[in-house]
């Protein structure tokens, strides 16, 4: 175990936020006005040389508000108790992580395998920003990225639909005599909703699908006429996908794999050019016909229907990212850092439910369903 220096009844804790190796991934875990709070509390933190640049934070920010700089990410994880991060640890990382640390970061677990055994091999303590729950049933600490690839999928999906890239060649909004393109949105949830929000901004014809009534009640009274709802189901998906330009993947089961809504055969009911973007990459998607991409390449075409499948859509807008996730973050991070783990997990329930791996088991039950092992 660690042994943590123990002042005024707070745990003393050396912090590390290292570099994102991720393909196109330029958000960091945590920012200088995030550092600046740890600091005040006693705490040490160690951050990587370089590692807010993309966000549009330099060393000599996180230097100036107590912060030490080093070279390496191998440095980082050799001296942090703690490490705060955005993407799940990738293969050159798995080895760096020490037995008995607190890996506090987006793990996505039932999307991979490789991951997830790695990590328990590890015998570190993994805490998933992704099922950290609320007693409402909310997920904090998953909500702004949700909100940010919400956005952002109606903002890629439009480009997507330009004859250049191999879309339909629709303008989502219309113009005066032209009706505007129409944009299915599976899952009314935070996504869902944010993408409604951007479509109908836009001006297009929205129609969301969801199995939850209460959420489709709640679109219904907060979106304008122009967005409708209806009861999620095989037959609805299948007639829908048929007349509408843009299709957008939102559902999300908690720290499991999601569900499979749109498969093969049905891409070829869809007109050409027709765009999908599954934002539940992350999960495994929603699409049968998904595979993970990269920001660098984006897209494929199936049956001649444009996928965006890009697993870290808030990667390309990092300034805004980084300060949406430090907001949500840091309160936990405090806790973590404050109490020790073990007595931040016992005392706050939502932090409990964040654990997922734990001294090499999986303590995380809908993980323990995804894989038997």
């Amino acid at each position: 175990m660690f042994i943590f220096e123990y002042i005024l009844n707070v745990f003393v804790v050396k912090i590390g936020v290292p570099k994102e190796i991720k393909k196109n991934e330029s958000r960091v875990g945590m920012t200088p006005a995030g550092v600046y709070e740890l600091i005040k509390n006693n705490h040490t933190v160690y951050v990587e040389k370089s590692a807010g640049m993309g966000s549009g934070f330099f060393d000599e920010d996180y230097i100036s508000v107590g912060a030490s700089i080093l070279n390496s990410s191998k440095e980082v994880y050799s001296i942090a108790d703690m490490i705060v991060k955005v993407k799940e640890p990738i293969h050159e990382e798995f080895e760096l992580i020490k037995k008995d640390q607190i890996i506090f970061t987006y793990f996505h677990f039932a999307s991979c395998e490789l991951l997830t055994k790695a990590m328990i091999q590890s015998n570190a303590i993994c805490i998933a920003y992704e099922t950290v729950e609320d007693s409402d049933g909310s997920l904090p600490l998953l909500t702004p990225m949700s909100e940010v690839a919400g956005r952002m999928a109606v903002q890629q999906g439009a480009k997507y639909l330009e004859k250049p890239i191999k879309g339909r060649g629709v303008l989502l909004g219309g113009v005066p005599g032209v009706p505007p393109g129409k944009v299915l949105i599976l899952g009314a949830g935070i996504v869902g909703i944010q993408a409604a929000k951007m479509a109908a901004g836009l001006g297009a014809h929205v129609t969301i699908l969801d199995v939850n009534m209460k959420r489709l009640r709640y679109v219904n009274d907060v979106m304008p006429s122009h967005v409708v709802t209806e009861f999620s189901s095989e037959f609805n998906i299948r007639r829908h996908i048929k007349n509408h330009d843009l299709i957008i993947g939102a559902v999300l089961i908690p720290g499991g794999k999601a569900p499979r809504l749109i498969t093969r055969d049905m891409l070829k009911e869809m007109h050409p050019g027709t765009v999908m973007v599954d934002v539940a990459v992350d999960q495994g998607g929603c699409f049968e016909t998904t595979r993970p991409t990269t920001h660098e390449n984006p897209t494929y075409i199936i049956d001649d229907v444009v996928h965006y499948c890009v697993a870290n859509m808030p990667g390309a807008v990092p300034y805004t990212s980084t300060l949406a996730l430090t907001n949500v973050t840091l309160p936990y991070v405090l806790k973590i850092a404050n109490l020790g783990w073990i007595k931040a997990t016992e005392t706050y329930n939502d932090l409990q439910k964040g654990l997922n791996i734990v001294h090499g088991k999986i303590v995380y039950d809908k993980l323990a369903e995804t894989f038997s092992f």
